[in-house]
């Protein structure tokens, strides 16, 4: 698979108006999108760092996995997941990690925030880090 860039690190947070003001006023970054990923029970804030952004997660629903995520966690936040832009589609890339024997957790892409194609691999396949594959927004048109 080609690989971009890292396109986005998740990290969860018990509430996304607590946490905006501490990246806005203490680290500068602008939140520049809010949106609700409805299908996976999920509100996001996302801010540019560079060329690889930040993306904030909130659970809209206790039986997210943001939210469980959170809950395994005593109640806190922390980094949840790390996306990187794949050039040849997330379609390619998951038949490409099954076929080298990865775990998979979504077996065909789907929608995700900003409209990306994205899936992910499943954390007993890549040393305990959630991965997810996303578009990469300047080769998608996105």
């Amino acid at each position: 698979m080609n690989i971009s860039h890292i396109e986005h690190i998740g990290i969860a947070v018990p509430s996304l108006d607590e946490a905006i003001p501490f990246y806005e006023n203490i680290l500068g970054f602008k939140c520049f999108a809010i949106e609700e990923v409805a299908d996976q029970k999920v509100r996001t804030a996302f801010f540019q760092v560079g060329q690889t952004k930040i993306e904030l997660l909130e659970g809209t629903a206790e039986d997210s996995a943001i939210s469980k995520f959170i809950a395994n966690n005593g109640g806190r936040g922390g980094i949840q997941h790390v996306a990187f832009a794949v050039e040849d589609g997330v379609a390619n890339a998951l038949a490409e990690a099954e076929g080298k024997g990865c775990r998979l957790i979504d077996k065909a892409p789907r929608k995700g925030a900003e409209g990306l194609n994205i899936a992910f691999l499943h954390p007993k396949s890549t040393v305990g880090t959630l991965v997810e594959l996303c578009e990469d927004p300047k080769k998608c048109g996105c």
